[in-house]
């Protein structure tokens, strides 16, 4: 600590000074002890300086036993998925008590490279809150993808002065690890002695020992306990995550709870969640009170939210309620809904009444779909083999199941019997690249979803159960740079640009969760399932990293032997 500052608050500690604010007569979360006990917080210059007795502030609230928490943290998330900017974002889960974000932007280095990480980067300085930024390590995310840019080790290197950049982005790419890619260990090197962030569905024994062995410290995509627990032998730390799609948590605490297994070394994260779903459900804040609902004590759950994520990321002065940490606080009446009463972030009141600053988007970012004319039988599918490949949705979950069906041999596949068509339209470069196959669990029946978003590359992918309805939606995509759309007999029955890289939005985001509510609610009675997020679950349909079978521009690949299937 700086010795100006310190002196200043080992005086307010020393009762020498007063401080600029006291909470008094609050119940302190003690992440150190697991004690829940009264004492006053003495702050000034956004930093705690004292807890304990009785302090003198320049301004003084009266808590009257309400209990204090340390801010909460997210340990990984995109913030681009929210699909409103940054700042937006920000803001809302500020609001939700989640102080500090744990920020990895590859969605916008797969669209824009270095100058979609510095809008990131940028968007987020004046944020009220803590936001740090992971640097994406696989762009593209495997060499089966069709991205808008190749980032290097090279070109990582400039960032490493940044003080917010702690460390490597999920490191996708597990193959790459396991069998000594060159240009990957780069990466790893350049980031020797930070924090490695990992990204290993599914993988066996040996390899996860391997992975683990190149220095990856954490992951999010463990789904079952049984890999949890695996990966957390190997000391890799565990992020649970509870997004919109993706709902590990339940699963994951009860295998907690069932094997009595310590905590420290899981975290809580979102990963993607909408905009829609935060302002329904909260944020991190969800995460806590579900734990609880599920039997996971409260000063446990408390502590996965807060100091265990600093400790995994060496945020020294984040996550408690102590001397000279930093005074991101959350006042709350009750420790099994968390109701969040108000919510400090260095000390002051973040005021839910003030609307968030957005710095102007480059225009460059803003012009970023680009596609070669489509012709009418686009999305044709012609049945030659007698079995074929078939992407099977797994319910609550981003992993996908590849089974194989007998269909009708035909010059070109209509969908039927709760299948459906699937593509995706490369929209970098105008390649003019096009991969379709066949999905089930989706069931759109008589229209057509099409999203620029999808994980990680970003191109159009579009599902739907005729071609014509299919064309409309990626024609409107294109039409206005990137969004969601909605199509039926025809019709355009919603859209919501996104024309901030084809992720976001500009236009606020009571203007998207409204346009957005309507949407689903309107896909819904197209036939999608009620326990399928129409949207967020088509976007990682284009994923080739994770199992076990998506669809590319280049085709249907399997994601277990990254072999293209045929039809």
């Amino acid at each position: 600590m700086e010795y100006s500052l310190y002196h200043k608050l080992s005086q307010i500690a020393l009762h020498e000074r007063k401080a600029e604010l006291v909470l008094r007569n609050a119940m302190i979360a003690d992440v150190f002890t697991d004690e829940i006990r009264r004492a006053d917080i003495a702050v000034a210059d956004g930093y705690i300086a004292a807890v304990g007795g009785s302090y003198e502030g320049t301004e003084e609230i009266d808590l009257n036993g309400k209990y204090v928490l340390p801010g909460f943290m997210d340990a990984h998330l995109h913030l681009e998925s929210t699909m409103v900017t940054p700042n937006e974002l920000i803001t809302a889960a500020a609001l939700c008590g989640t102080t500090t974000f744990i920020v990895d932007p590859h969605e916008a280095a797969n669209v824009s490279g270095t100058e979609g990480i510095d809008y990131i980067l940028d968007q987020t300085e004046h944020s009220p809150a803590n936001v740090f930024v992971m640097m994406p390590s696989c762009v593209p995310a495997t060499e089966y993808d069709d991205n808008g840019c190749l980032l290097t080790a090279e070109k990582m290197a400039p960032y490493l002065s940044s003080p917010r950049i702690l460390g490597l982005g999920e490191v996708m790419n597990a193959p790459g690890v396991i069998h000594g890619d060159r240009q990957l260990h780069k990466k790893l090197e350049l980031f020797s002695g930070r924090i490695l962030d990992g990204h290993a569905p599914y993988l066996p024994d040996d390899e996860l020992t391997a992975y683990a062995l190149a220095g990856i410290r954490t992951d999010h995509e463990a789904s079952d306990f049984d890999y949890a627990l695996e990966e957390i032998r190997r000391g890799i730390h565990v992020h649970i995550r509870e997004g919109s799609a993706a709902h590990n948590l339940e699963t994951l605490i009860n295998g907690i709870l069932a094997h009595d297994l310590p905590c420290e070394n899981f975290s809580f994260c979102t990963d993607d969640k909408h905009i829609e779903d935060i302002l329904r459900q909260g944020h991190i804040n969800y995460n806590v009170r579900r734990a609880v609902e599920l039997g996971l004590s409260p000063m446990t759950a408390i502590k996965m939210a807060t100091i265990n994520t600093a400790r995994c990321y060496g945020l020294k002065e984040l996550g408690a309620v102590a001397p000279g940490y930093q005074a991101d606080l959350i006042v709350t009446d009750d420790l099994s809904s968390f109701r969040i009463l108000s919510v400090y972030h260095k000390g002051r009141l973040i005021d839910p009444s003030v609307r968030p600053e957005t710095a102007a988007c480059p225009d460059s970012l803003k012009n970023t779909v680009h596609v070669r004319p489509l012709s009418s039988d686009a999305f044709r599918l012609p049945i030659t083999e007698e079995e074929v490949p078939v992407i099977r949705l797994n319910a609550s979950q981003i992993t996908t199941s590849k089974i194989a069906c007998h269909l009708p041999k035909t010059d070109n596949y209509l969908p039927q019997d709760g299948f459906n068509k699937i593509a995706a339209v490369e929209r970098h470069k105008a390649t003019g690249k096009t991969g379709v196959g066949i999905c089930t669990g989706y069931n759109i029946r008589n229209g057509a979803i099409a999203s620029s978003v999808s994980h990680d590359s970003h191109n159009i992918i579009v599902i739907g159960d005729n071609d014509a309805d299919m064309l409309l939606a990626v024609s409107e995509i294109i039409r206005v740079q990137g969004g969601y759309t909605l199509v039926s007999r025809g019709k355009v029955l919603g859209t919501l640009p996104l024309p901030v890289m084809g992720l976001m939005s500009d236009a606020g985001f009571e203007t998207v969760n409204r346009t957005l509510g309507q949407m689903i609610a309107e896909a819904h009675r197209l036939g999608i399932p009620d326990e399928v997020e129409p949207f967020i679950t088509l976007s990682f349909l284009a994923l080739p990293v994770i199992p076990e079978i998506r669809i590319t521009p280049r085709g249907v690949l399997d994601t277990v032997s990254f072999e293209f299937l045929s039809y």
